[in-house]
């Protein structure tokens, strides 16, 4: 999350200049956007890791819940409540633009209320059912997008030509211009289920260096798997192909291991804290940014940046006004967590 407020500060855009070209700051940039097709990015990884730390999340809700008395009906009630929430947020934000009613449902909120409620359903199930559901999905995906027939949209891997471009068309009349599909909800819905089952393993009673353990082991087999997939299915995230889902799965699980290791294990705690207060306000912090409040932060800062400091060259002026909102954008989330303000659902 706190990576993901400063796309919207235009920061992302501002370092891409020909200004940096050569220098540290591109090469960092050029990870700091989505792969245009068949690869993999730094930034391709961002939506499944905020999937799969949503499904870690689950099991500890589940158990806290649980544990104050909430029957299974009332578990079931509140996880339907909050699926269509994150529907409704996720549907919503494609109407602000147009200005009407518009059909999408590509965004992180919209998929992730489909990945949560069928993460939510199966999580009494053993690992092994889980794990075989999560596959299922991906195979189920893969067998339409190769046999999907229909003139115009058989060609599986192709932008704008594939089943997920056809499903598009069908529930709201237009492609998107990036060419991400609405059916990645199904496919990426693994992230979620990969998410509990790590979060059952940190709950459960094993030490914590297994716990490190089980998760490097099973991070570096989807790794191998995925990239090992690549030559025949490509790995490509607009689409959320199978290579792209496990391979991704895969860093989610390095990442997870790495952080419990170095914050629950080493205790090197302190630095977190920066990260933790936006993470505490995701859905407040992502909506915000989403629906416009980054850019009223930034038409708000841009006339003291550019006038204090217009003895600099005007790219070094852009970057240092997006960080400036990038902070202020922090300090909202900080401003909340200091007073205990969780905007949750």
């Amino acid at each position: 999350m706190f990576l993901l407020i400063a796309e919207y500060t235009g920061l992302f855009g501002h370092i891409v200049d020909p200004y940096f070209e050569g220098s540290l700051i591109q090469s960092i940039s050029t990870q700091l956007h989505h792969h245009e097709w068949n690869g993999l990015k730094f930034w391709d990884l961002v939506q499944p890791f905020f999937m799969f730390i949503v499904g870690v999340a689950l099991p500890f809700s589940y158990t806290k819940r649980s544990s104050r008395g909430d029957s299974e009906r009332e578990l079931l009630i509140h996880a339907i409540k909050r699926s269509l929430l994150m529907l409704f947020f996720g549907w919503a934000l494609y109407c602000i633009g147009p200005g009407k009613i518009t059909f999408r449902f590509q965004n992180v909120l919209a998929q992730l209320s489909v990945g949560y409620i069928i993460a939510f359903l199966i999580i009494n199930l053993s690992i092994w059912k889980q794990l075989s559901i999560s596959l299922l999905l991906l195979v189920i995906t893969e067998i339409i997008y190769r046999t999907f027939s229909i003139p115009g949209f058989d060609q599986p891997f192709t932008p704008d030509k594939n089943f997920g471009a056809y499903f598009d068309l069908l529930i709201s009349g237009e492609l998107s211009a990036d060419h991400w599909v609405s059916f990645n909800a199904i496919p990426t819905t693994s992230h979620v289920i990969w998410g509990v089952l790590a979060g059952k393993l940190l709950l459960s009673n094993k030490t914590p260096y297994q716990k490190v353990k089980i998760l490097v082991i099973a991070g570096i087999i989807g790794l191998m798997i995925g990239y090992g997939l690549n030559p025949i299915t490509p790995i490509i995230k607009r689409i959320s192909t199978s290579s792209f889902v496990i391979v991704s799965g895969g860093w989610c699980l390095l990442s997870l291991a790495f952080s419990y290791w170095i914050i629950d294990i080493l205790k090197f705690q302190r630095w977190s804290t920066i990260f933790a207060i936006v993470g505490m306000n995701p859905l407040f912090i992502y909506l915000f940014a989403e629906s416009g409040g980054a850019k009223w932060i930034y038409n708000i800062v841009k006339p003291f940046s550019f006038g204090l400091l217009y003895w600099l060259d005007i790219i070094q002026i852009n970057v240092i006004t997006s960080l400036m909102v990038w902070i202020l954008l922090w300090y909202i989330c900080y401003w909340l967590y200091m007073r205990k303000i969780f905007i949750k659902i």
